[in-house]
């Protein structure tokens, strides 16, 4: 029986391959939509009186009359600032936000402008809402469960240690509403819907259901909506008898209304035959919802049914990020030090940053394309990257030259081009083509030529080829029997 098995590979670069030319990347074209991308509106959080709608657009947060009109801005940084929710008391408003790393969430007094933070955990938190005396917020997070599960706790809005509220090991919690009176919570369970809210159609790996806890007493549960359907974004009437809910149960999305019990039948209030309906929120008198649709806002009168976009116009400059700076703390993705031992290339959100190796300072951006970029490798002189770009056709083995500034495409194609790797000199550069091919091309010329055939690995656990001190021969892990 034959065993496949790891094997080291040394080639002399004597052979001769084909030469192939070298052409930049297109850039997709640019989709339309209504209204445009860079005026999405989104994540809407109507106030408790139902005058006015907090959303995110650009990456900063506005307000525009519920009525429709000219929107302002709110709360603005290099950052990005989503998913505002207004305090049940009017007072304040609790915001998501990238500034300090992968997302927290903070927490701004309206009459002074204040912003403090109230949330430090290194992931991300999924702000859900408030207790209905404005002492807490609620949100989801998945940094303390299993396999990106999420689980619920709520901080003061004064600040303070996080508490959990709901942690079921093995079940993904999320989406938390606590009722008027304070007493239960509305939470939704199951499904992975939290991560996967952006996905259109229905799946049964987005189905959740809608569950009852008690806040006081015992914490008992109580299942009030099976798994059937996609349900989230649980609110509550203003006397708490009843939750309003989005689902896509026979269908398109729409806002939809039950029993805060476990009793009583599932009523569709909206009548939407497509589209998407996301991040509702409601008055406390619960009968306006505001929801985000086709990349704007809409109100809905829960007494009527009635629904109608909200015309907006922004009035103000964004503060959108410096396209060449990143403030960022964790999902780190590739590390590359520089020969010099100066510098540091960094793979975060599928872009590559360069950095000052020795002291403490902003990356500078080196891609903002929409390609994954990954597997940076420095030039002996320090001066130039190599990476690999990720696109529609395939990956292609890039090179950004820090002197230039500029970045250039060194082979194209449908071809899956890895593990990039300078010669000792700098002028040639050796790659994987499909893991079938061992290539090293001239980098003035263009030249590329084939060196080797085979099957070559190429993962974390296999290093990249390496060339040998006098750049005339390159080792490889290839899979043989």
């Amino acid at each position: 029986m034959k065993i496949n098995k790891l094997i080291i590979v040394v080639f002399c670069l004597a052979v001769v391959g084909v030469g192939i030319g070298v052409a930049a990347k297109q850039a997709p074209a640019a989709s339309s939509a209504n209204p445009p991308m860079s005026f999405a509106y989104a994540e809407p959080g109507i106030s408790p009186d139902g005058r006015e709608i907090a959303f995110s657009s650009g990456g900063d947060i506005w307000t525009v009359p519920a009525a429709g009109g000219d929107a302002r801005l709110l709360i603005t940084d290099p950052a990005t600032d989503r998913r505002p929710m207004f305090s049940p008391d009017g007072r304040a408003v609790a915001f998501m936000s990238t500034r300090t790393g992968g997302g927290d969430i903070y927490v701004m007094t309206l009459a002074t402008g204040t912003v403090r933070r109230v949330t430090w955990d290194d992931g991300p938190e999924q702000l859900d809402g408030w207790s209905r005396d404005s002492r807490w917020i609620y949100f989801s997070s998945t940094s303390h469960d299993i396999a990106g599960m999420n689980d619920v706790f709520r901080v003061e809005a004064a600040g303070g240690t996080p508490m959990t509220v709901s942690a079921d090991r093995y079940v993904s919690e999320f989406g938390a509403a606590a009722s008027p009176d304070g007493r239960r919570l509305a939470v939704v369970a199951r499904g992975n819907s939290s991560a996967q809210w952006w996905r259109k159609g229905s799946s049964h790996l987005d189905q959740s259901e809608l569950w009852l806890m008690n806040l006081d007493g015992d914490p008992g549960y109580t299942l009030i909506s099976p798994e059937n359907a996609r349900q989230s974004w649980p609110m509550w009437s203003g006397d708490g008898r009843n939750l309003f809910y989005v689902s896509d149960r026979g269908g398109a999305e729409n806002i939809w209304t039950r029993p805060a019990s476990a009793g009583g039948s599932d009523q569709k209030v909206t009548k939407f035959t497509d589209g998407r309906v996301l991040w509702p929120t409601a008055t406390i008198d619960g009968r306006t919802i505001a929801f985000e649709r086709d990349m704007g806002i809409w109100t809905l009168d829960t007494t009527t049914g009635e629904s109608h976009a909200v015309a907006i116009a922004r009035r103000g400059a964004s503060s959108s990020p410096a396209a060449e700076r990143v403030r960022q703390t964790s999902a780190f993705n590739d590390l590359a030090l520089s020969p010099d031992g100066r510098k540091i290339a960094i793979i975060a959100r599928g872009d590559v940053f360069a950095a000052s190796a020795r002291d403490a300072s902003d990356a500078t951006r080196v891609t903002d394309t929409p390609a994954i970029e990954s597997q940076p490798v420095w030039s002996p002189d320090s001066r130039r990257l190599a990476y690999v770009a990720a696109s529609p056709s395939g990956q292609q083995v890039r090179l950004h030259d820090f002197t230039t500034n500029v970045s250039t495409a060194l082979t194209s194609g449908s071809n899956t081009d890895l593990s990039p790797v300078f010669s000792p000199d700098g002028k040639q550069l050796a790659y994987l083509r499909d893991r079938k091919e061992l290539h090293v091309i001239e980098i003035a010329s263009s030249a590329d030529r084939v060196v080797a055939k085979g099957v070559f690995a190429d993962s974390i656990d296999s290093p990249r080829p390496v060339w040998s001190p006098d750049g005339r021969w390159i080792a490889a892990f290839a899979i043989g029997a």
